[in-house]
């Protein structure tokens, strides 16, 4: 290992074949990673974001390194060793957690959950019956996914969480549309504590956090308060302010409820970039379980799929599979290049992180890779071919509002509910948004907090539209 200011470098062997002088390459790298670095900060500091944790794995090689500070109150410098919460890229460890136990013939995907909760329910009695495991690690199960009802921090957090969703509506019939979903993720991570006997954060830590390493994953406060941590941050036009509350229910564990640092997640990733083996040799999956993981279950839109809990973006010249995390004023961003054996980390203690988090990586494809990530563009359309899609989109967490105003399609997304649990202040609303067609039933943000996203429409077999999937997320089509 090798030191050079805040930045530490990593160096292993690596199975491609770099032509070229050693020297050459290594240099080139160097001016990528100088240059990624510039461009990182000068994001960072434009957007008035405290803290960027940032780290590279390319051709056997990682590069670490921090910038800003952990907290604008009480100042320390963001280091490769500052502790982040990772969110939602912990559903990546819950699925791959479950994959281990298909392996060793203890858990099947295509079984129903009642097979390992028999009296498991929601709302819909029929997808309470049907719901498979494959269902909830593709985000296709239909029932609302935000539930964010603290169960108590006992052994049984999971298990009161999976219980209180007797209640949850369903939004989309089972098996239909892709719909991110968190609750389900809670359903997994009581299957694996049912399947192995053993709390969801142990059985995590002994069967693959251990065997690969990762010394510094916490989950709670109680190990992370003794070291450096990231807090996360509202960010407004009068500057960062601190969100709170930093601790996450612990029902959040199999959801996004690891903290770890840089330079640990790109171990990680290494992990899945690899043949399914340890750096200390002991197999943990198979490489078929791995490219399972990676490969498209489901199609999200185009060349855009879902996998076993991953991301997998196939619309670019090389395929993308990622995943992204948000908690309380903390947003990261994990991105692997399986062809290219690449790797990039971004951690933000910022909720206007997503857009950095993004331009980012885009920069670090381009530097490393040569990949040019061409973003969606909108283009002109009427009043009359925008119409259709005005009205009002609901679902229990937040709706969304579309509206015409000078020609333009204006959003407004109004919260319902808090996060992490429901006696947090509801956050205000974001500004409204301007959003123009960038393709047949697809939607372009133009500005604020969600630019360059995409929201799409999703019509029935009728050809009515059925609901609006925005973030990720569908909302339901009133009337």
């Amino acid at each position: 290992m090798e030191s050079k200011g805040s930045v530490t470098i990593e160096r292993r062997e690596s199975a491609q074949t770099i032509r070229g002088t050693g020297d050459t390459m290594s240099e080139h790298r160097g001016q990528s990673w100088d240059r990624l670095g510039e461009f990182t900060e000068q994001q960072r500091t434009a957007a008035g974001i405290p803290g960027v944790s940032l780290g590279v794995l390319h051709e056997g090689e990682t590069k670490t390194t921090g910038f800003g500070v952990t907290h604008v109150d009480y100042p320390l410098p963001v280091t490769d060793e500052t502790l982040f919460q990772i969110g939602s890229i912990t559903k990546t460890f819950t699925g791959t957690l479950a994959m281990r136990l298909v392996e060793g013939g203890k858990l099947d995907l295509d079984a129903t959950v009642r097979t390992y909760l028999p009296g498991f329910k929601v709302v819909d009695k029929e997808t309470s019956a049907r719901v498979t495991v494959r269902h909830l690690m593709t985000h296709t199960a239909g029932w609302v996914g935000d539930v964010f009802e603290d169960s108590g921090g006992g052994d049984d957090a999971l298990a009161r969480y999976v219980a209180a969703m007797a209640g949850i509506e369903q939004l989309a019939p089972l098996g239909k549309v892709w719909s991110y979903n968190n609750a389900g993720f809670g359903v997994l991570g009581r299957i694996l504590e049912v399947v192995t006997g053993d709390r969801y954060a142990d059985s995590l830590r002994t069967m693959l956090l251990e065997p690969l390493g990762m010394e510094t994953c916490y989950f709670g406060p109680d190990e992370v308060i003794t070291r450096r941590f990231a807090v996360g941050h509202h960010v407004a036009p009068t500057g960062a302010e601190v969100a709170r509350p930093w601790t996450l229910p612990a029902y959040v564990d199999p959801i996004g409820g690891i903290v770890c640092h840089v330079r640990d997640l790109l171990r990680y990733a290494r992990f899945h970039l690899g043949d399914g083996t340890a750096e200390g040799g002991e197999r943990l999956l198979g490489q078929e379980s791995l490219t399972q993981m990676h490969a498209p279950h489901v199609t999200v839109w185009g060349g855009e799929h879902w996998g076993l809990t991953w991301s997998v973006d196939a619309t670019h010249s090389v395929r993308l599979v990622s995943h992204g995390g948000g908690t309380v004023g903390q947003i990261t961003l994990l991105t692997l290049v399986p062809e290219h054996h690449f790797a990039v980390v971004v951690f933000t203690n910022a909720d206007q992180g997503g857009t950095l988090a993004n331009a980012v990586t885009r920069r670090s494809l381009k530097e490393y890779l040569d990949v040019e990530i061409e973003l969606p563009k909108p283009i002109e359309s009427s009043e009359d071919e925008l119409t259709p899609y005005l009205g009002l989109y609901r679902r229990p967490f937040a709706d969304l509002e579309l509206g015409l105003l000078g020609g333009r399609l204006i959003g407004q997304l109004t919260y319902k509910k808090s996060f992490p649990t429901s006696d947090v202040p509801l956050p205000p609303p974001p500004p409204p948004m301007t959003l123009a067609r960038c393709e047949e039933d697809r939607l372009l943000v133009l500005d604020g907090p969600f630019k360059d996203t995409t929201a799409e429409v999703i019509r029935k077999d009728d050809g009515a539209i059925g609901w609006l999937r925005a973030n990720g997320r569908i909302h339901k089509k009133e009337g």
